[in-house]
């Protein structure tokens, strides 16, 4: 027998590799515990430029203000929205250079 439910919208199968973007994701119980920063908070974000959609999910290289980026694996099952996002814009010159 064929079931006639729709399958949920996957709106982050439109994201294409190559892209900025952002996956919102939901915590697990123990995350959400572990994170320390509040009670209540049920998601994350990761930011990153793709490199690999498929029905498993989202593969992204982070890109982090500071630090080294990260290849991560955003489960299907886990993912809450995404979305395209622009750019990081480019280092502002600070207004006083230091002397």
């Amino acid at each position: 027998m064929t079931s006639t439910t729709p399958l949920p919208p996957r709106p982050w199968r439109e994201l294409r590799p190559g892209e900025r973007a952002v996956v919102r994701r939901r915590l697990s119980p123990a995350e959400a515990q572990g994170s320390g920063s509040g009670a209540g908070q049920v998601w994350t974000d990761v930011v990153g430029y793709v490199l690999e959609v498929s029905d498993g999910g989202v593969r992204l290289r982070t890109d982090p203000r500071h630090g080294t980026p990260e290849e991560v694996l955003v489960p299907a099952d886990e993912i809450e929205a995404a979305r395209q996002v622009p750019p990081r814009p480019p280092r502002r010159v600070p207004r006083y250079p230091e002397h």
